[in-house]
C-alpha cells in the first residue's frame, strides 16, 4: 500500500510545501505593512513633539525677550520691581535682590546720626574729606538756624559738590545726607522739585555722573550697613519721604523684598534650560545668567490649547513633560504628545495584523487538514479496495465451496443410486450446504439494505423464548459439531423485526461455533433488567484491543491457526440490526474462556 501511496504523497507535500512557502511571504507583507503603518505613526508622534518642542522652546525665549526691559532696569535702578526676574553676575545673585548686610553686630551709622543731631561728630584728621563734608553740614545747619536761605542754599550747594567729588563711607555719607535734609524739612522752606531729586529721584553731578536720591542710595549701598543700621536708616528715610511728599511705597516693598538666601538654581547651564522649580535661564557671555518666572504647568496647557486650535490634537490630546530631571535642556526638552487618536490606532493596527496573521495561520491549518484528510481518503480508499479485493475473494472462496460440495454430494447421490448404494443422508447435507449458502447471501443482501437505508423494519410483538426457540431449532439443522444451548429469558417480549432478531441471534450462534474449539459448543442467553440480554459462548475470546474492531465490516480475527469460513459482515451486520431498533450491541467481556455480549433494548421496544 505504501507504494501505491508514495505518488500521493509527493504530490500533498509538494503542494503543501508550495502553499508553505506563499502563506510564508504573505506574512512577510502583512509584518511590512504593519511596520509602515507604525513607522508613520512613529513619524506623525515625532513632528508634533518637534513641534511643541519648537514652540515650547519659542514661548520661554519670547518671555525671556519681554522681560529684558524690566530686567536690565532692575539692574540699575534699586527701585524697580523684580519680581519673577532673575540676574547673577560672575556667580553673584542681583536679581532677586539680596540683603547682603554688614555682619558685624554695632551699630555705627545709628550712633554716627545721633552724633551729627547732637552737633558732638568731630573728625579724626582736620585734612580728612570727612572734616570738610562735617563743615559743609554744619554750614547748612548755621544757615537754617539763622534763617538765611540764600546762605543755606550755597551751603547745600556746596556740599553737593562735595558728595559728587568725594566718595566716602556709606556710614558717613548716607546718615550726613539724612541729618542735612531733615534740617532742611524741619527749618527751612525747601523746593519740592529738589527735595525730591534728593529724598528719591537723584541729581546730576555735572561731570556725567549722577547723584542717588536717599532712597535708592540706600538700597544699593545696603551690603555696607549692618541690619539694626539698615533698619534705623529704612524708618528715617521712609518718615523724611512722606514728610516731602516723595513717594515711599515702592521704597518700602523693595526693602521688604530683600532675600536673605539666593536661589537654589543650577550654578552651571550647558545652554538655555527649564528649571522645574519655575525659572528660564539663559546664559549670557560666559560670566551673566537672565531668567524670568515661568509656570511649566501653565505653559504646557498653553501649548496643548494651541495645537488643538491649530487640529494638531485631538479635543483629549495632551503635551506632557517627561522624566524627573530638574533641569531640562532648552534644545533635548523631554515632551511627549499623548492623545487617544494614536493609541487606537495603535490598537487597529495590532488588531488587524493579528486578523491578518490568524488568517494565515488559519490558511496553513486548513492546508495540513486538506493534507491529512486526502492521505488518509486516498488511505482509506486504497484499503477500501484491498477490503474490497478480499471480500470478493472470500464470497467467492464462501460460494464455491458449498456450491462444490452441492455438485459433489449430488453427482455421488446419482452414481449411487444408480448403483443401488445407499445414500440416505446425502440429502441432508445438501440441504446444509445449500442453508449455508442461503445465510451468506442473505447476510450479504441484510447488510446492503440496511446499509443503504432500504429496509423498513416490520414492528411487531416478538416474544424472546420463541426466537430462542427458533435458533436452538436453527442450530440443529446447519451445526456439524454438538451444541448446548442454556436460555434464562423469562417473559422478555420486544416490538421489533423478528426477522432481523433472528439473523442477529444467528450470526451470533454461528460465530461462537465457528470461533470455538471445544466439543460440545456451549451457548447461553440470558435475559436482564432494563431490556438488556447477554449472549455467551465457550469460544476462543476476543482480545480486548479488538472489541470494537470486531464490529467494523470485512473484519475477520484469526481462529487459532485455522482458517475460519465467513464474509466478515456477521458482527457488523448484528450492531446495524441494534441500531435500527435504537439499541447497541457491545463486547461485555471475553477471554480464552469465552465472549459474552450484551445487547441493550430501548425503553420503546421492550414490552
Amino acid at each position: 500500500m505504501l507504494r501505491r501511496l508514495l505518488p500521493t504523497v509527493v504530490a500533498l507535500v509538494l503542494g503543501l510545501v508550495g502553499l508553505g512557502w506563499g502563506l510564508g511571504y504573505l506574512q512577510r507583507i502583512f509584518a511590512t505593512e504593519r511596520d509602515d503603518a507604525q513607522a508613520s505613526l512613529d513619524s506623525r508622534r515625532k513632528a508634533l513633539e518637534q513641534y511643541a518642542r519648537a514652540s515650547l522652546a519659542q514661548s520661554l525665549q519670547d518671555r525671556l525677550e519681554a522681560a529684558r526691559p524690566a530686567l536690565e532696569a532692575a539692574a540699575v535702578d534699586p527701585l524697580v520691581p523684580a519680581t519673577g526676574l532673575y540676574l547673577r553676575e560672575r556667580g553673584d545673585q542681583l536679581l532677586p535682590r539680596m540683603a547682603l548686610h554688614d555682619t558685624g553686630d554695632d551699630a555705627p551709622a545709628k550712633e554716627r546720626y545721633a552724633r551729627l543731631r547732637a552737633g558732638t561728630e568731630r573728625a579724626d584728621d582736620e585734612e580728612d574729606p570727612w572734616a570738610e563734608r562735617l563743615a559743609l553740614v554744619r554750614a547748612v545747619e548755621g544757615a537754617l538756624v539763622r534763617g538765611d536761605r540764600r546762605a543755606s542754599t550755597v551751603a547745600l550747594m556746596a556740599l553737593l559738590q562735595h558728595r559728587a567729588q568725594y566718595v566716602l563711607a556709606s556710614t558717613r555719607d548716607v546718615p550726613g545726607l539724612l541729618v542735612v535734609l531733615e534740617s532742611l524739612a524741619e527749618r527751612g522752606d525747601p523746593v519740592p522739585q529738589l527735595m525730591h531729586a534728593l529724598v528719591r529721584d537723584g541729581l546730576a553731578d555735572g561731570r556725567g555722573g549722577r547723584l542717588e536720591g536717599l532712597q535708592r542710595l540706600l538700597l544699593l549701598r545696603r551690603s555696607r550697613f549692618t541690619p539694626s543700621d539698615f533698619a534705623f536708616l529704612r524708618e528715617h528715610v521712609a518718615a523724611l519721604s512722606a514728610k516731602v511728599g516723595a513717594p515711599v511705597a515702592d521704597f518700602e516693598s523693595r526693602a521688604g523684598e530683600l532675600a536673605t538666601e539666593p536661589l537654589p538654581l543650577p550654578r552651571t547651564l550647558p545652554g538655555p534650560a527649564l528649571v522645574r522649580a519655575g525659572w528660564y535661564l539663559e546664559p549670557r557671555g560666559g560670566s551673566q545668567v537672565r531668567g524670568v518666572a515661568v509656570d511649566p504647568a501653565a505653559l504646557l496647557e498653553s501649548l496643548t490649547r494651541e495645537m488643538r486650535e491649530r487640529g494638531l490634537l485631538e479635543a483629549d490630546g495632551q503635551v506632557r513633560l517627561l522624566g524627573d530631571s530638574e533641569v531640562l535642556s532648552l534644545d533635548a526638552l523631554p515632551l511627549s504628545v499623548d492623545t487617544p487618536e494614536w493609541a487606537r490606532a495603535q490598537g487597529a493596527l495590532e488588531r488587524r495584523y493579528r486578523l491578518k496573521t490568524g488568517m494565515v495561520a488559519l490558511c496553513g491549518v486548513l492546508a495540513l487538514a486538506i493534507f491529512a484528510l486526502a492521505f488518509v481518503a486516498q488511505q482509506r480508499k486504497f484499503r477500501f479496495l484491498e477490503l474490497k479485493s478480499d471480500f470478493v475473494a472470500t464470497v467467492s472462496h464462501e460460494l464455491r465451496t458449498p456450491l462444490a460440495s452441492i455438485r459433489l454430494l449430488a453427482e455421488t447421490l446419482e452414481w449411487r443410486l444408480a448403483e443401488g448404494t445407499d445414500a440416505r443422508d446425502y440429502p441432508a447435507r445438501i440441504v446444509r450446504e445449500a442453508d449455508g449458502l442461503g445465510f451468506l447471501v442473505e447476510n450479504l443482501l441484510s447488510f446492503n439494505r440496511i446499509d443503504k437505508g432500504r429496509w423498513v423494519p416490520r414492528l411487531e410483538p416478538v416474544r424472546l423464548d420463541e426466537l430462542i426457540s427458533l435458533l436452538r431449532r436453527d442450530l440443529e439443522a446447519w451445526s456439524k459439531v454438538p451444541v448446548e444451548l442454556e436460555a434464562q429469558v423469562g417473559e422478555m417480549a420486544f416490538r421489533a423485526d423478528a426477522q432481523l432478531l433472528r439473523l442477529l441471534l444467528s450470526n451470533l450462534a454461528r460465530n461462537a461455533c465457528a470461533y470455538n474449539t471445544r466439543s460440545p459448543v456451549r451457548l447461553r442467553v440470558e435475559a436482564l433488567p432494563g431490556g438488556r440480554v447477554r449472549f455467551s459462548d465457550n469460544g476462543i475470546g476476543i482480545p480486548q484491543a479488538q472489541w470494537e474492531t470486531v464490529f467494523e465490516e470485512f473484519v475477520r480475527l484469526p481462529g487459532q491457526g485455522r482458517d475460519v469460513p465467513g464474509s466478515g459482515l456477521g458482527l457488523a451486520l448484528c450492531r446495524r440490526i441494534m441500531r435500527l431498533h435504537g439499541g447497541s450491541l457491545r463486547v461485555a467481556a471475553s477471554s480464552p474462556e469465552g465472549t459474552t455480549f450484551e445487547l441493550t433494548f430501548p425503553p420503546t421496544v421492550t414490552t
